[in-house]
């Protein structure tokens, strides 16, 4: 792009070193949006990742050197939005792991704030979602390892819960 805009005013442009996914627009009023779902991890990034283009926009313009997914809009009243959701294929392993942790709960003594709920409820939920489409999201997990983490729930204390953050760590790598 050569960061003209109608008019011939200076736009800036986008220029981008490498693309795997998401959306890119320039211009006046211009807006990307990626509401795309992304199943598994997200694609690896050479060890020095890929070069900011030669080719760098002029003033107002955006360069990126590798771009995996989200949204970039340059331009007067442009407009970038990133919805997208990042998918993983849910293992046998995950959900033997999560069944374990369900079945160990009941033996856990339930008191008041203890958040034993919100980690039935998520497991109950992740096992749900599994059933139906083989998938869960980033969220789910993150929020199931910070249950299961740093002493946030009795739960974490459990062998289980310590082999399902395992597993969960792994898959978010």
């Amino acid at each position: 792009m050569n960061g003209q805009q109608d008019g011939g005013g200076s736009g800036g442009g986008i220029s981008i070193g490498r693309m795997t996914g998401g959306a890119a627009a320039s211009g006046k009023g211009a807006k990307a949006e990626d509401r795309s779902e992304r199943v598994g991890p997200q694609v690896p990034v050479g060890p020095s990742g890929t070069p900011v283009p030669a080719e760098v926009p002029a003033e107002g313009g955006l360069a990126v050197g590798e771009m995996s997914g989200g949204a970039v809009a340059a331009g007067e009243r442009a407009e970038a939005v990133d919805a997208s959701r990042q998918l993983f294929l849910v293992t046998p392993e995950l959900l033997d792991a999560v069944r374990l942790v369900q079945q160990d709960l009941p033996l856990l003594a339930r008191t008041d704030g203890d958040r034993l709920d919100e980690v039935d409820a998520e497991l109950a939920g992740l096992r749900e979602e599994a059933w139906r489409t083989g998938r869960t999201g980033r969220p789910r997990l993150e929020r199931l390892k910070s249950l299961l983490s740093a002493g946030a729930t009795t739960a974490g204390g459990l062998a289980s819960a310590v082999t399902l953050v395992q597993a969960i760590t792994e898959l978010l790598a």
